[in-house]
């Protein structure tokens, strides 16, 4: 991946057929850029993969954080999936902002407690713990949102498949139970989208098997 003007587009592979699959180089170039970048979370630089349920927002956070360390970086990952419920799928940024967003700024680990689903609904569970990192990955829904914009280094848009498919890979992944509430979801997310359009302030589009790196000229990429 380049940090160009020009676009950029690559065939991604698949890993069975049926998701995206993130080769090492692209991982890699994703990397390169967020260093690049300066950081804007105090002295953290914070890498935002947004996009909707099911298009592999996961796979490609983990492959990163997994490769932070090669590159002797350290990295922290936060999902939206720790705050996010059915009733509640974006009102949760205060939490974040408050628990974790705030004390990296101002240079202090950070922590919450998780959202865990029992057969009751969705409950507060564990704590977890942030140490201060230098690359922090925001995998989720809404977490390329316009709000936070200027404390992004680098934003990444994933949109793999249309709606059903992609409500298919989220069912075979969490259990036919999240189906019928799935479908709301989906609503959620199309109106969602509609008005925040990610995609526009992206540094990265991942589409159906094509990378794009757009000309960007936010100011969150100049020194």
């Amino acid at each position: 991946m380049t940090d160009s003007g020009e676009a950029d587009r690559e065939r991604t592979g698949r890993t069975d057929g049926d998701g995206p699959a993130f080769p090492a180089d692209r991982v890699a170039g994703l990397i390169d850029a967020v260093l690049r970048r300066p950081a804007r979370l105090g002295r953290v630089r914070v890498l935002a993969v947004d996009g909707p349920s099911g298009s592999g927002k996961s796979t490609l956070a983990d492959a990163i954080l997994a490769a932070l360390p090669a590159r002797g970086v350290v990295g922290g990952l936060v999902r939206s999936d720790d705050f996010a419920t059915w009733t509640e799928p974006e009102g949760w940024w205060d939490r974040l902002e408050h628990g974790v967003l705030a004390p990296l700024r101002a240079g202090r680990p950070g922590g919450y407690r998780r959202i865990e689903w029992t057969d009751s609904g969705p409950q507060p569970g564990g704590s977890v713990e942030v140490p201060i990192p230098e690359v922090l990955v925001l995998e989720g829904v809404t977490t390329g949102r316009r709000a936070a914009s200027e404390l992004l280094s680098l934003l990444v848009w994933i949109s793999w498949g249309d709606e059903q498919h992609r409500r298919e890979r989220a069912v075979a992944r969490d259990g036919e139970v999240i189906r019928t509430p799935m479908h709301g979801w989906q609503r959620f997310e199309r109106a969602w989208f509609a008005e925040d359009r990610p995609w526009e302030r992206a540094d990265v589009l991942v589409t159906d098997g094509s990378w794009l790196t757009p000309h960007v000229s936010s100011d969150r990429h100049r020194q």
